[in-house]
């Protein structure tokens, strides 16, 4: 598109400007989903980098990774969905700014989008290798489809995947290459996989659960670079002088939030783009959600941002309420989040900071993962994690918010039901 678009013409044959969507992801689809359930009849534009329709991102290190999701199955909507419901989606544009005060963005074409509102779910890029080596070919990341199709088509029987890395991706990634038959070496900085996330208690499950499935992890070491053969990456120097060899190296070392836009219109910026309860940003005309916004939460009174699949479904339902001006938008969900790593899968209700936790009181069978971790702090359950056991998030989730001091016994014993602790 050239020129500007000065706006569109909502089916009630107004003539006025559309809510413009910046990042044609699961959140923002669903906040264009949101926006049609909720009665909003005017135009919305949904702007995308990438040339694929919005789709989610869990299966790209778990089902699709493993072959096991058909390509379909991971997109929002189906194809005609987006015309159906009025919704002009443009892909492979990108915003290359945002004009609060002229209400517009721009392309990086130089065409211009005016808005009324306007959300960005922007979400997050992965943070890159700052190594000799990591511009290499077979130096491989985790966000985007063509992503998981890379690595899906590395993960061969007897190939040797070195990942950079023991959070999620990595643990997820490490899984299907041992499902595919190939070598995993996991190295990672700190002393236990997931160490920030789970706290020493419950990482010490996964470190377990990977050297049971014949991964080679290996604790607190620093890549210095990695080594190649012709620009393709063969192995990981690590700092004391070891060699990793590799076939590939996957890279998952955390991401950043896609603040970039936001910073650069004079948004406030902290950690992604700090919002108030109901997902408006410092301009009362731009909101934000998913991975990129760091939100005010009335449960825990303090702006948190979560990098999760929950987040990008559920947030947007409250920016599109907002962004119609309905008062009692306010987004107050419990963080949830899930994995599955071979036979291991577990659901995490809560938030709870690293340290930010003063006991863990496991319920069940932690030996045979079969089992309910919960993190507590002056007797209060601040998250709970359920693995390989099910139908147990929502009072878990009833327990976080009540605030309530509980019973750590009575919480240990699985004959107690958990709304009776």
């Amino acid at each position: 598109m050239a020129g500007t678009d000065s706006g569109t013409t909502g089916a009630d044959g107004g003539q006025d400007r559309p809510i413009v969507i910046v990042g044609a992801s699961l959140g923002g689809a669903k906040a264009a989903e949101a926006l049609r359930e909720a009665g909003y009849r005017g135009g919305i534009v949904l702007i995308g980098e990438e040339h694929e329709r919005p789709y989610e991102r869990p299966p790209l290190s778990k089902g699709y990774l493993l072959g096991k999701t058909p390509r379909e199955k991971i997109y929002v909507h189906p194809p005609q969905w987006y015309a159906e419901h009025e919704v002009t989606l443009r892909l492979g544009t990108a915003v290359d700014s945002i004009d609060p005060a002229g209400h517009t963005v721009t392309l990086t074409d130089d065409g211009r989008v005016a808005y009324a509102k306007l959300l960005l779910t922007t979400g997050s890029m992965p943070r890159r290798l700052p190594v000799p080596g990591a511009d290499q070919d077979g130096v491989l990341y985790l966000r985007r489809v063509e992503d998981s199709d890379r690595i899906k088509a590395a993960l061969r029987p007897g190939a040797r995947i070195a990942v950079v890395g023991a959070g999620w991706i990595g643990l997820e990634v490490a899984a299907a290459a041992r499902e595919a038959g190939a070598e995993v070496t996991v190295l990672e900085a700190l002393e236990l996989p997931l160490l920030r996330v789970l706290g020493r208690e419950v990482a010490q499950v996964f470190a377990d659960l990977h050297r049971e499935h014949g991964v080679d992890l290996r604790f607190g070491v620093k890549v210095a670079e990695l080594t190649g053969d012709g620009g393709t990456v063969n192995g990981v120097r690590l700092a004391d002088g070891t060699t990793v060899a590799a076939d590939a190296v996957v890279v998952g070392i955390g991401i950043a939030p896609a603040a970039g836009l936001a910073e650069a219109a004079g948004l406030e910026v902290d950690n992604g783009v700090k919002t108030d309860r109901h997902l408006r940003t410092s301009d009362p005309d731009v909101y934000a959600a998913g991975d990129v916004a760091n939100a005010y939460h009335p449960l825990f009174e303090r702006h948190i941002r979560v990098e999760h699949w929950a987040n990008a479904v559920n947030q947007p339902q409250t920016a599109a309420r907002a962004m119609l001006g309905q008062p009692d938008a306010v987004y107050d969900r419990v963080p949830y989040f899930f994995t599955d790593q071979y036979d291991l899968g577990a659901e995490y209700v809560g938030y709870v900071e690293p340290d930010g936790y003063d006991r863990v009181v496991f319920r069940g069978d932690v030996k045979a993962n079969e089992f309910i971790a919960f993190w507590l702090s002056g007797g209060r359950v601040l998250a709970g994690m359920n693995v390989n056991v099910w139908d147990v998030t929502d009072p878990i989730r009833e327990l976080i918010i009540s605030k309530r001091v509980v019973d750590a016994g009575r919480l240990a014993n699985p004959n107690v039901p958990l709304g009776e602790v």
